[in-house]
């Protein structure tokens, strides 16, 4: 699974990783927050690619500035995943938090730096890299909400939720992910 996996009976076995996305809605405010866990002892293969995501995320934070442009953040992403040679999810995208939990822009997490709109100040983002250990490609399963890698590789998501501030990035969901490490 990429995103959104139905258990439907499943049991996590030890090596697994097991993604959880977690959307809360307060005071009529939206945030957005995913991890990646691993189930035990993992093989250095999936940490690898754990880290690299994380790393990704955190390349993609460090764009949500004032004054960047969409696809910096987008850029950013696709370099550090590329660059250790694990493939990047096209067809599903970051976005834009606010009162709902999609809304506009859409971040993909790939593209040249330099295009799209300008960040400005008050600007939520939930950046969110997803990212496979083989082809880049995802195939929706009959349940309509379920997500694979098309190889069945294996597969990380990382996401927070960022405020774009006059003094750079805010992760807005630093303290839940914590608690699920």
């Amino acid at each position: 699974m990429v995103v959104h996996g139905i258990p439907n009976g499943y049991r996590a076995h030890e090596g697994d990783l097991v993604s959880v996305d977690l959307g809360v809605t307060l005071d009529g405010l939206v945030a957005d927050s995913a991890v990646t866990l691993p189930v035990g002892e993992i093989a250095a293969a999936s940490q690898r690619l754990l880290d690299a995501c994380q790393e990704a995320l955190w390349a993609g934070i460090e764009q949500a500035r004032q004054g960047s442009r969409l696809s910096d953040i987008s850029h950013a992403i696709q370099v550090v995943v590329e660059g250790a040679g694990f493939s990047v999810v096209r067809s599903l995208v970051g976005h834009g938090v606010g009162r709902s939990y999609h809304e506009d822009p859409q971040i993909p997490n790939y593209g040249p730096p330099g295009k799209g709109p300008l960040l400005g100040e008050g600007m939520t983002l939930a950046i969110e890299p997803m990212i496979t250990a083989g082809r880049p490609e995802v195939y929706v399963h009959d349940d309509d909400w379920s997500i694979s890698s098309v190889d069945h590789s294996l597969a990380a998501h990382f996401e927070h939720t960022v405020a774009v501030t006059a003094e750079g990035p805010r992760v807005l969901t630093r303290a839940g992910a914590a608690l699920l490490r």
